[in-house]
């Protein structure tokens, strides 16, 4: 899946004093991400959907070099020209890039060549933000903010592609120190599934106050809802395994036509990273390594094809993403963000009134926008400050590699 380069914010950009902190400790987090892992390990891509950890630290960079001190730096030297291919994601507007398969064959640059090239356009941005001229200031103030954005969702995906690197090791290996880790079940979280009314009406939905956002997130719109309910908290691994011994993953009525041709292909029996099964015990492959299973744990790993057969298998559905964005903030409602990102019945499609924004950002959003379901909330392992009410996520529909679950929703009875 692709970081979403995010593409717009209402009201000015902040501050050159602000983004200048902003700058030290967003670029400090990720080289914090990657520390507890081996120049081998960040070279490892373990699949087309996944890229090295060294990939990400240096397209982190290049974002910054290639949007904002190439076009308004000048006099900017770039610290290789050769890297404009290499670390190149798929803007066209940009020039030639490697293939995404096949950046673990990228062994060199080095992995100190890479961390030096973070440096060099590190020194570049804190000169530029701190002494750039006014107008090429005002032009790249909000790339800059941008580029932080970009550069946070870069380092969910480090860790979401590590895992499943590392699930791929027979020796299990945990990620090491310093990794963001699940919050544990609260007493709360524990209790059995209840239901939380949220009245329907007219709702605005969308960003469309100031602060950052990401192009689509709006434009705010409004939507008619139906009065619904929505599960207090997300579905639990004990859950699931009473769908699993159910039969859930062997029942053909319970699935979309493309996710159980998806169950067949690929072997689906339980959600991605459990191993075992009912007769030696199920375990769990996470961030600490090969755990016994716990059902009160939030659920992970799945597909929205997972979730949507979950649900039909429960009498319930999936919340479309309005729904999702109606109730957040009704009391008794727990999980919402922090936790697991959460598959919705909407797929990712603009908003009315959206508009691709002009030049390379354009790219980003606006070309995805079909074949991908929209998540909503947020995972563990998103970066402090980056959730919002208004927060689109989108995978395809078979992704399982990310931090995605599920919270059900149903009809007023």
């Amino acid at each position: 899946m692709p970081a979403r380069l995010p593409t717009t914010r209402t009201g000015a950009a902040l501050p050159r004093e602000a983004l200048a902190d902003r700058l030290q400790n967003v670029r400090a987090w990720t080289l914090g991400l990657t520390a507890p892992l081996s120049a081998e390990d960040q070279c490892v891509q373990s699949m087309p959907d996944a890229s090295p950890a060294k990939w990400h630290l240096a397209h982190t960079s290049w974002f910054f070099e290639a949007m904002v001190l190439v076009p308004h730096l000048p006099g900017y030297q770039p610290c290789d020209p050769r890297f404009f291919h290499l670390f190149n994601s798929y803007y066209e507007a940009l020039g030639t890039r490697h293939p995404r398969p096949q950046r673990g064959l990228i062994t060199r640059p080095d992995l100190a060549t890479v961390h030096a090239y973070r440096a060099h356009v590190d020194r570049a941005l804190e000169g530029f933000i701190a002494a750039g001229d006014a107008a090429a200031w005002e032009a790249a103030a909000g790339l800059v903010e941008l580029g932080l954005h970009h550069e946070q969702q870069h380092q969910e995906l480090i860790v979401t592609d590590m895992l499943h690197a590392l699930s791929c090791n027979p020796l299990f290996p945990a990620y090491g120190a310093g990794v963001p880790l699940p919050p544990a079940p609260s007493s709360s979280s524990r209790s059995p599934l209840h239901w939380l009314r949220v009245d329907g009406g007219v709702r605005s939905i969308g960003h469309g106050g100031a602060g950052f956002a990401f192009d689509n997130e709006g434009p705010r719109h409004e939507v008619l809802l139906r009065p619904f309910e929505l599960a207090h908290r997300l579905v639990t691994c004990g859950e699931w395994l009473a769908f699993i011994e159910d039969g859930g993953y062997a029942r053909p009525t319970l699935w979309l036509s493309d996710g159980w041709a998806q169950v067949q292909a690929q072997g689906w029996r339980a959600p991605a990273y459990w191993t075992g099964g009912p007769g030696d015990g199920w375990q769990v492959f996470g961030l600490k390594g090969l755990r016994p299973l716990d059902l009160a744990a939030p659920v992970m790993h799945l597909s929205f094809f997972e979730a949507a057969a979950f649900a039909e298998w429960s009498g319930a559905r999936l919340p479309t993403e309005f729904e999702w964005e109606a109730a957040h903030g009704t009391p008794g409602l727990e999980q919402m963000t922090g936790t697991a990102w959460q598959w919705t019945r909407s797929s990712y499609d603009p908003y009315p009134g959206f508009r691709t924004p002009e030049g390379a950002v354009g790219e980003y959003n606006g070309k995805f926008m079909i074949g991908q379901v929209v998540l909503r909330g947020s995972s563990f392992a998103t970066p402090s400050g980056h959730a919002r009410p208004t927060y689109r996520n989108f995978f395809p529909p078979a992704a399982r590699w990310q931090f995605t679950g599920l919270r059900l929703a149903r009809e007023v009875s």
